[in-house]
């Protein structure tokens, strides 16, 4: 076995895959992680104690001896600098959905004025950037402002390659002077922790004391949609530069009716694009593993393969970063916005997630006979019992300015959380809340009549593209995920909900193993599971009137329809308990993030409503008022000459220019409000108010596009920019 599957082996112990990895083909061999610092280079830098302490942190997240550190640092360096690097970066993840770095050189300076090198076990553990520059929701301030970041041995370091040279990357946690989170990736650490924690406690109650039970770890492959678009139109829309979508634009004369873009031949500057920055992913480790057209113009999608879930959410922020970058080198700005054009479909991130270890394999793998089943019958029953209880928990991890424009959408899943198990797994657990275990349906075989298609075994049920949370086969697909978000949030609640209901499981399953047989206690278990939380279980169209209506109103689902109604749920006690109860997140970093994301969204929003009223002032009322100049003068000069022109455009014109204006106006007086009780009411005011009258500028702007001159347009349209040559 060759280092790097050694590596995806020891790393990421997900399941018990039947591929296995294989040898690579010599080119993506040639360059496959050559910019990571994985357990291949540190078996050959490192001495053997170094490497087997190294190997088992990773594996099990025990702590490292400081000692080690001392040697990792001093093989890491002279890696980096064998490599041309100058400089070393603890790269972090801030409450937001980006990556901050703070870079130091190498480089100091001896008694005797001489540039020697330096990098010690200490600098690798630990560094220091300002806490209080950061959003932190309060728990920093600017008279302390103290941070610092930690080492995170168990992802792995790499070399990022820019213009400026190549640097040394650490993976990095980011906490305060008092010990308290001020990132994504400590939350996420605990989370997996207490998870593991839980789950070790199901499976010592089903596989016996003495059993063996490696540590266990939740996975995540992210797909990641992207829509391209010519730099040179990008730099002629304020709105796409500052704000990543279009405040403006009328739909272009064809869109994505005619299903042509989907899975269609990608463009040929766009394949020079994907090749290159695919490249750079398998230097850095990151499997991408499948790419193709979107269902919109101009947008396509890039899959990685599955890793563990701390590793594959480091690797979806460096992903961005990187597809941005080697975007531009190519001439094209990446859009990552959930909506950045009105009238076809926006992006998201579908997160498939799964939990496993090496002793159990995927805990979310049905078998071929999931009623047999019995430990995938509990984990997948305790995440229904999670999505039910914690469904706008979910939501909220999911709130965003962007993504309110999809959430609800005949595109994306809807805001009313529910779970499709397909039509074999839903019948096992309606037989389960009936008392019942007996048997399960495949799919049988799918023979098409024509013996030069080989018959194969049908799937045992079909996908629901409607779901936000839906069973794939041996996971389960987060798909109401923003573009633009990081999966970590995602992840952190999927897995302290599973935590919190695997805990709820073992407590059950104690009881009612000392009154009956296993499958006796597993089905008692699951029986009440069902009867208590069965409702959020749904297999039809959840774009339907008819499904919102039943969710609310039959099945007790809430339908929370925008972030400024989703993000309140970090403050139900409830919600707070489940959190701390786990050690995922105490009271003060909880509601750090609660005040941390309800700031972004008002800022996000007022941004968008300052650009727009500048667009419209200052771009679209001049070209719209000139062009009205040209035709009421051109019909001026007919009149002259005895030819009557009809005056209906002028007249149209004028009424949406005035419209627009007047919107712009009421736009302005609820942008300039601010005495508000409460975030919660500012949230409120920009998502009905703000939002509103913004719906009002543009409806009216985007008549205007359609009637003036479009050599006077100020800005590149829809059909121009959507349709990449």
């Amino acid at each position: 076995m060759s280092g790097n599957e050694s590596r995806l082996q020891a790393i990421y112990q997900i399941t018990n895959r039947e591929d296995t990895p294989t040898e690579m083909p010599k080119k993506l061999k040639k360059i496959w992680a050559t910019d990571v610092f994985n357990l291949a280079k540190m078996e050959e830098l490192l001495s053997k104690k170094a490497f087997k302490g190294m190997k088992k942190t990773i594996a099990t997240g025990e702590a490292l001896d400081p000692a080690v550190a001392d040697v990792v640092a001093a093989a890491m360096k002279d890696w980096a600098m064998a490599k041309g690097a100058k400089f070393f970066s603890h790269i972090f993840y801030p409450m937001t959905n980006v990556t901050a770095e703070k870079h130091d050189g190498f480089i100091i300076t001896n008694s005797e004025g001489q540039a020697i090198t330096e990098f010690t076990g200490g600098l690798l553990i630990k560094g220091e950037p300002d806490g209080s520059s950061f959003p932190n929701g309060s728990i920093r301030v600017t008279n302390a402002a103290r941070g610092h970041t930690a080492w995170d041995p168990t992802s792995p370091a790499y070399i990022m390659q820019s213009a400026n040279g190549p640097t040394l990357m650490i993976p990095s946690v980011f906490l305060s002077w008092t010990g308290e989170s001020l990132d994504k990736k400590i939350p996420l650490l605990r989370s997996n922790a207490a998870m593991n924690t839980a789950a070790q406690k199901v499976l010592r109650l089903m596989e016996g004391e003495n059993a063996e039970i490696t540590t266990l770890n939740s996975s995540c492959g992210a797909e990641q949609e992207y829509f391209l678009v010519d730099a040179n139109f990008a730099a002629a829309r304020p709105d796409l530069l500052l704000a990543g979508r279009t405040l403006f634009g009328a739909p272009a004369a064809k869109g994505q009716e005619f299903d042509d873009h989907y899975f269609g031949a990608i463009p040929p500057r766009v394949q020079v694009f994907m090749q290159d920055f695919e490249n750079t992913l398998y230097k850095l480790g990151i499997p991408a593993k499948t790419h193709h057209n979107e269902v919109a113009p101009g947008q396509f999608e890039i899959a990685p393969y599955y890793e563990a879930a701390n590793v594959a959410a480091d690797h979806q922020q460096l992903l961005m970063t990187v597809i941005k970058n080697t975007a531009a080198k190519h001439g094209f700005i990446c859009l990552m916005h959930e909506k950045p054009f009105a009238g076809i479909n926006g992006s998201g991130k579908h997160v498939n997630w799964s939990v496993g270890n090496s002793t159990q394999g995927n805990l979310l793998d049905p078998g071929e006979t999931p009623h047999d089943n019995l430990n995938f019958l509990l984990f997948c029953g305790a995440v229904i019992r999670g999505v039910h209880k914690y469904g706008p928990l979910l939501r909220a991890v999911i709130a965003s300015a962007g993504n309110d424009h999809r959430l609800g959408a005949n595109e994306a899943p809807p805001a009313i959380l529910s779970v499709y198990l397909g039509d074999q797994l839903e019948k096992i657990f309606n037989e389960i809340q009936e008392g019942k275990l007996d048997s399960s349906e495949g799919g049988g075989i799918m023979d098409l009549g024509l013996s030069q298609i080989l018959n194969f075994a049908k799937d045992p049920g079909d996908r629901n593209r409607t779901s936000p949370f839906a069973f794939t086969g041996n996971r389960f697909e987060f798909r109401a995920v923003g573009s633009e978000q990081s999966v970590a949030g995602p992840l952190i609640a999927m897995n302290t909900m599973l935590a919190d209901s695997l805990e709820w499981i073992a407590t059950e399953l104690e009881t009612a193993l000392a009154n009956g047989s296993q499958e006796e206690a597993v089905v008692t278990v699951l029986k009440k599971l069902m009867e208590e939380h069965g409702n959020v279980v749904f297999g039809g169209d959840g774009y339907s009137e008819e499904w919102h209506k039943e969710a609310v109103e039959e099945r007790g689902l809430k339908n929370i329809p925008t972030t400024a109604d989703a993000l309140p749920t970090l403050n139900e006690d409830y919600i707070k308990d489940l959190f701390s109860s786990t050690g995922v997140l105490s009271n003060r970093e909880l509601a750090s993030r609660y005040e941390v994301y309800s700031e972004q969204y008002i800022l996000s929003i007022e941004l968008e409503a300052k650009l727009m009223i500048d667009m419209a002032k200052t771009s679209i009322y001049p070209a719209a008022t000139r062009y009205l100049g040209d035709v009421s003068s051109a019909i001026m000069v007919a009149k002259d000459t005895g030819v009557d022109l009809s005056t209906a455009t002028v007249e149209k014109v004028a009424e949406l220019i005035s419209a627009m204006m007047e919107s712009v106006d009421g736009l302005s007086d609820a942008l300039a409000q601010h005495d508000f009780d409460s975030t919660d009411a500012h949230m409120q005011h920009c998502a009905s108010t703000i939002r509103g009258l913004m719906d009002d500028v543009r409806t009216s702007a985007d008549a205007l596009e359609v009637e003036v001159a479009d050599d006077m347009w100020p800005l590149p349209k829809y059909q121009e920019m959507l349709f990449i040559k």
